[in-house]
């Protein structure tokens, strides 16, 4: 069973940046594509941001693109979100997420399948 851990979330003012990270506890030999997803109060959960599997191919949301720098981490099945020059819109509480083996990333929630806990990001104006 994996568990996936998120760390790094918190709050900070506009214009600055967080960086999370998310580790994936488990036992496989497989590398898989990850995701970051996020969801506001009262707000459906969005894409935010996807790696593939090795991290050749990154994919962002409109709303984030220039500002967020996703990567895969040094351990296997480890990803980072570099959040830069933050909104107060970015407030949310950010899933870490499992895509395919050796696949590619998406956009849709429904093709992932280990989620984490979520870790609550604040930006104040």
């Amino acid at each position: 069973q994996v568990q996936l851990i998120e760390s790094g979330g918190g709050s900070v003012q506009a214009g600055d940046s967080l960086r999370l990270s998310c580790a994936a506890s488990g036992r496989t030999s497989n590398i898989y594509a990850m995701g970051w997803f996020r969801q506001a109060p009262g707000k459906e959960r969005e894409f935010v941001s996807g790696i593939n599997w090795n991290g050749g191919i990154t994919n962002y949301a409109d709303s984030v693109k220039e500002r967020f720098i996703i990567s895969r981490g040094s351990n296997t099945n480890t990803v980072n979100l570099q959040m830069n020059s933050l909104k107060p819109e970015d407030t949310a509480v950010y899933y870490c997420a499992r895509g395919p083996p050796y696949g590619s990333s998406s956009y849709f929630a429904r093709d992932y399948d280990s989620w984490g806990q979520g870790t609550q990001v604040t930006v104040s104006s």
